[in-house]
């Protein structure tokens, strides 16, 4: 704590650190069911799609920020599994659209479901207090970050 008695930017950042190895071994954990089918870049993928809808190629690589080329080949191997799909954008012939199918938003959906019950259990373990003033600083962090809240979008998995 600083002179103030608030919490300083490095013990913040200590704190954070700490809970986003939570959060990622809870991310593991909920990855498990499905790492036969989907490595974690390609389940990023489909929780883009899933949120974006379709998606032109260059934007959906700009969005996971990879190369055009390493976006390609997620697609092309999310497709042979029938995960995702390519159409012909109604807007121009010799654009191309991905979108995300039933089988890739049902992962996408059980997922993020065994996810939201692991973090669920975490929350349920702590005082009402400290829950209400978590909500205020994560909405804050998020904020500054420029994330939008999940409501706004798809019910993410990873974003």
């Amino acid at each position: 704590m600083d002179e103030d008695g608030d919490a300083g930017v490095d013990e913040v950042t200590s704190a954070m650190l700490t809970a986003s190895r939570l959060l990622v071994a809870i991310s593991a954990r909920s990855l498990a069911e499905v790492q036969d089918a989907v490595t974690l870049p390609q389940f990023r993928l489909l929780v883009v799609l899933s949120s974006q809808g379709p998606t032109k190629l260059v934007t959906l690589a700009g969005l996971l920020e990879v190369n055009p080329s390493t976006a390609l080949r997620m697609v092309d191997r999310l497709t042979a599994a029938g995960l995702v799909r390519r159409e012909a954008s109604p807007r121009s012939g010799r654009e191309v659209l991905i979108q995300v199918t039933g089988a890739g938003r049902r992962i996408v959906d059980d997922v993020t479901a065994r996810r939201r019950a692991e973090i669920a259990a975490v929350v349920s373990r702590m005082p009402a207090g400290q829950r209400r003033a978590l909500v205020a600083a994560l909405r804050a962090f998020t904020e500054a970050g420029g994330e939008p809240p999940v409501g706004d979008t798809a019910q993410l998995g990873w974003t």
